[in-house]
């Protein structure tokens, strides 16, 4: 006898790290894109779009901050035996981008992007394997003027989606300052750039780690190494106590204004060429911001801002929220960091084999969604359409032309499209919709040629049992010809 057990039904749920996003969500985070894309534009960038799919040498092993960024890539073999990719971030595809039309781009090329992208790591609270990205980047120009653009461009950005100025400093450091520290803490040889690169790695990775482990826990890592407190023990880069004192001299270089910064670290890399030269150009950069009116209450020299340093190739930057908020214990905490970028010289050069200097950042959509939301900028429920009720199916013409005038005057409208028999599922489900308006027009309305406006955001939720009458008799209604809909719905939307 056959097996007639019927097929087992899928599961209605999002694959592990994914989620969806609804209403007021997509609404809010393309208004949010939106408005950076308006500065962006102001600032002469132009917007590309690039395929969501690269091949795997294309994308190469330029993850910042990993170590084989292959293995963090859903990729999968086509039919040509090409290895294929999700894009991992929006800087890989403007390298090849720059390379393949290298002789129709101009030179500089300003572009923005926006648009998700998929890292096949282990999901966790808050971090997902799709996530979106807002990147603005300048190809094909060494000068540090096109480090300070970005970095006032993003200050713009952030105030224009409502990250009050006070709220946010944008960090600038610089990865030849570092090279210049790690020169004379001896473990960078100008002559043989491959040798130390063990141990300067480790440095990286501890000083990286200063807001967490503290000063004390860095120097051990900067050391013989550290045993955390489960007993794990990481070994360190070996440096002597007094070079692993001028590791952390660069976390501790910031002064109080940038005129003092900048002179703690020409003493700190001084006998360096490259650390001087990293130096001379975070003075460039103060200078130029200061000249457009960016002071230190919006961009600050940091050498504590080593985050990605081993991506980057001079400049780099990072913006800070400064404001506290709670976390999900009730403990206060600082909000950190929702954007950063840098210098990346040798990403192009990769597919061309000629050196192509190139700087942007990188703002995290999500978090700076977040930030807004924890300043209660966002988060509000969002208005929906204004909703035509149905009061006799064979008027379903009548109800279609007031949507269709409503439509016309550029107000979102809609018919209720259920079954109209019971008139309290129609106000459940305008309420559902956070409708503003419910338009209500029966058999007498319609013969007398008027209709029955309900403000729905000023009267009461809408009780399950209510009936016709019931509703009619609560206030915030009004009845209005109509021949006056439009007028009347402006009105009461206060338009």
């Amino acid at each position: 006898m056959a097996n007639d057990k019927p097929a087992r039904r899928p599961r209605a749920e999002t694959p592990k790290g994914f989620r969806d996003y609804f209403g007021t969500e997509v609404t809010e985070r393309k208004a949010m894109l939106d408005a950076i894309a308006g500065v962006y534009h102001r600032y002469g960038f132009d917007p590309l779009e690039t395929s969501a799919v690269e091949t795997v040498e294309a994308l190469g092993k330029y993850l910042p901050d990993v170590d084989r960024p292959n293995d963090g890539v859903f990729a999968w073999q086509d039919e040509d035996a090409d290895w294929l990719a999700l894009r991992y971030d929006l800087t890989a595809p403007l390298a090849r981008v720059a390379a393949q039309y290298r002789n129709d781009l101009p030179s500089p090329y300003r572009r923005y992007a926006m648009g998700p992208v998929w890292r096949n790591e282990k999901p966790g609270p808050g971090r997902f394997r799709q996530f979106y990205q807002c990147d603005a980047d300048t190809v094909g120009s060494a000068s540090v003027a096109a480090d300070a653009e970005i970095c006032a461009m993003l200050a713009d950005a952030l105030e224009v989606v409502g990250i009050p100025r006070g709220d946010y400093v944008v960090k600038v450091n610089n990865r030849k300052v570092l090279n210049g520290v790690m020169e004379v803490a001896g473990v960078l040889d100008p002559a043989d750039p491959d040798k130390f690169a063990h141990e300067r790695g480790i440095v990286l990775r501890a000083i990286d780690k200063i807001d967490r482990l503290g000063p004390e826990g860095v120097r051990a890592l900067l050391g013989e190494g550290r045993k955390d407190e489960s007993g794990d023990f990481t070994k360190g880069a070996g440096l002597p106590a007094d070079k692993a004192e001028v590791v952390l001299a660069l976390v501790r270089a910031r002064a109080a204004d940038n005129e003092g910064t900048i002179l703690k670290l020409m003493e700190l890399v001084y006998g360096s060429d490259i650390g001087q030269q990293g130096v001379a150009e975070l003075q460039d950069i103060a200078e130029l911001l200061s000249a457009q009116g960016y002071g230190p209450d919006r961009i600050v020299i940091d050498p504590g801002v080593v985050r990605g340093l081993g991506y980057y190739t001079g400049p780099v930057y990072e913006a800070e929220l400064t404001f506290q908020i709670t976390d999900e214990k009730g403990r206060p905490r600082n909000f950190g960091s929702v954007a950063g970028g840098g210098r990346y010289d040798g990403l192009v050069k990769r597919f061309t084999g000629q050196d192509v200097p190139a700087t942007g950042v990188s703002i995290g959509v999500d978090r700076l969604l977040a930030a807004l939301r924890a300043k209660g900028r966002l988060g509000g429920e969002a208005a929906g359409p204004v909703v035509v009720t149905v009061m006799d199916r064979d008027r379903m013409a009548d109800y279609m032309a007031m949507v269709g005038e409503l439509r016309a005057a550029g107000i979102r409208a809609e018919v209720y499209l259920g079954n109209p028999k019971n008139f309290g599922n129609q106000l459940k489900y305008a309420d559902k919709r956070q409708s503003p308006i419910a338009i209500i027009q029966g058999g007498n309305e319609a013969a007398e040629g008027k209709v029955i406006l309900k403000d729905l955001i000023l009267g009461a939720k809408i009780a399950e049992s209510a009936t016709l009458e019931e509703w009619k008799d609560r206030p915030a209604q009004v009845l209005a010809d109509r021949a006056d809909l439009v007028a009347a719905v402006r009105k009461m939307l206060g338009q």
